[in-house]
């Protein structure tokens, strides 16, 4: 058991943090004021166009895509992918400088894997140019979501076209002026076995019948320019070919979907809970209680010292994880993504809050990047399902395996 990355690895890594100390790290507040200046909000500023065209020179591109995926992407395993991530997560909106942020990176893997060749020409060739964005619509307001089979959104056959009805909420990506096509999941056939009702089709955001309702805030962020859209489709046609793989199939792309997804987020949390810790040594050297550095104080050594052991534990998990899915494959590894994705939203949390009380009132402000990465961590315990969700899971399968092995 190696605990070094690979040489291909830090490579990258260090090309990476490069690039990143000298073109993310000098505009981040600069894009930040933009964002919140931007008169057209859901229009990504021209800075990061320019930036994305650097980061295409710098071969910093389409880095999450997997070998299985080439010649698209940049051919890493999970394992080689994770400390990029990482170094991504530490600046929010970094991500799309490199063509790596989320909804399009699942979006890709699923026209990639499942789409036809003309979805690939027509939509996925412009979402590896970075030329487009794009938005999945899963959630639903009305019903339960984290448990999918409850998706009451109807996609009906008519002839040659489907016809789509219903209301979606949280369609990440949706809100962006960029934003040109949706990957929908409904149900085909309500009467099939409960996993086999649903499917996911294309449905470009300029159809007739799709109608943008508003931003949905995430803990009073709005995440522009690219939100979180409340979406209606009332009569939405598409044609027949549209449809991903096949009706009945959509349960399966989902979960085939969200296995890389999960541990893409807890990488970039490692990143964001990294740059909060970072953030709070800094502060803590710099600012004076009771005659002192805040350093110099027990209680707050001792909270360093723990945020330092929190981010390391989540770290080697999520490594683990990576490892097990590239050697094993995301369905075998399916218990240590679950229990990825229940530590690291929940460390990220942790080691966050204490950074924001190093901070006092200038940890909650905007002159902080500290209350937007809570915001995104304290997110990510919903996203891509919740706490509870993973847990019941995680705990069935345990003592299933128990029970069955102790039978033999």
């Amino acid at each position: 058991m190696h605990f070094d990355y690979s040489p291909k690895t830090q490579a990258l890594l260090d090309r990476l943090n490069q690039f990143m100390d000298e073109h993310i790290y000098p505009v981040e507040q600069e894009y930040i004021e933009l964002v919140d200046n931007n008169p057209q909000r859901w229009t990504t500023p021209a800075l990061m166009h320019e930036l994305k065209e650097k980061a295409k020179k710098a071969d910093l591109w389409n880095l999450f895509l997997p070998e299985e995926y080439l010649p698209y992407g940049a051919g890493l395993t999970n394992l080689e992918y994770a400390p990029l991530c990482e170094a991504m997560g530490r600046v929010l909106w970094s991500p799309e400088v490199f063509n790596c942020s989320a909804p399009d990176t699942g979006n890709m893997e699923v026209l990639s894997k499942y789409g036809s060749e003309a979805h690939k020409k027509q939509w996925l060739e412009p979402l590896l140019n970075g030329e487009i964005r794009s938005a999945f619509a899963m959630t639903e307001p009305a019903v339960a979501s984290s448990d999918a089979t409850n998706i009451e959104t109807a996609i009906v056959r008519d002839g040659d076209e489907y016809v789509i009805n219903g209301r979606k909420w949280y369609t990440s990506g949706a809100m962006n002026t960029n934003c040109k096509i949706m990957v929908v999941m409904g149900k085909t056939d309500t009467s099939a076995e409960r996993h086999r009702q649903q499917s996911q089709i294309l449905v470009p955001m300029d159809t007739p019948g799709v109608t943008v309702v508003r931003p949905m805030k995430a803990i009073g962020f709005y995440d522009e320019p690219i939100g979180h859209a409340e979406v209606l489709f009332e009569n939405v046609r598409v044609p027949a070919s549209n449809l991903l793989v096949g009706e009945g199939e959509g349960f399966a792309i989902a979960q085939g979907r969200l296995g890389p997804g999960r541990i893409h987020h807890c990488m970039r949390l490692i990143g964001c809970a990294q740059r909060a810790l970072d953030l709070a040594c800094e502060r803590v050297e710099q600012r004076i209680a009771f005659g002192q550095p805040l350093s110099k104080q027990q209680s707050v050594r001792e909270s360093i010292a723990q945020m330092h052991c929190d981010i390391e534990q989540a770290r080697l998990l999520t490594l683990k994880a990576a490892d097990k899915m590239d050697r094993y494959g995301n369905k075998v590894a399916r218990d240590i993504i679950a229990a990825i994705k229940i530590v690291a939203p929940n460390m990220a949390c942790r080691v966050i809050d204490q950074s924001i009380q190093m901070h006092g009132a200038a940890g909650t402000s905007q002159d902080f990047v500290l209350s937007a990465i809570y915001a995104y961590a304290r997110t990510i315990k919903l996203a891509d399902g919740p706490d509870q969700v993973h847990m019941m899971q995680l705990g069935r399968n345990l003592i299933k395996d128990h029970v069955g092995a102790n039978k033999k």
